[in-house]
């Protein structure tokens, strides 16, 4: 996850295995819109609350590859993207998902990156 969502995170005191199983769900093709671009909206429980009124994920997502949380919101802020929003997001996930392992290994020992264990 990025730094920036990681804050988000745990702000709203999502744990780390809610942000597993998560990735896990979508993994399996578990989400909730695909919205383009490697980029994938998927629903999360904040604590003690279920996935329906709770917040939402933006993931940048290459099969077989990696994922990335990048931006969190809980649906009483908004329910959707802008499209300045997703186009933003779109170009940042074109740049993620272009970085080498070596280069996300360097992000996360500079906290840039957190990475969520599985």
């Amino acid at each position: 996850m990025t730094k920036h969502f990681s804050k988000w995170a745990s702000k709203q005191k999502i744990s780390e295995n809610e942000l597993a199983g998560a990735l896990a769900e979508l993994k399996d093709g578990n989400y909730e819109a695909n919205l383009g671009g490697h980029i994938y909206k998927k629903r999360i429980r904040f604590e003690g609350k279920g996935k329906r009124g709770s917040g939402r994920t933006i993931i940048c997502h290459k099969k077989e590859d990696r994922a990335i949380f990048i931006h969190g919101f809980a649906k009483n802020e908004k329910s959707n993207l802008s499209r300045k929003e997703l186009y933003a997001f779109k170009a940042l996930s074109k740049i993620l998902l272009g970085l080498s392992a070596s280069e996300i290994a360097v992000a996360i020992e500079n906290g840039d990156f957190i990475e969520v264990k599985s």
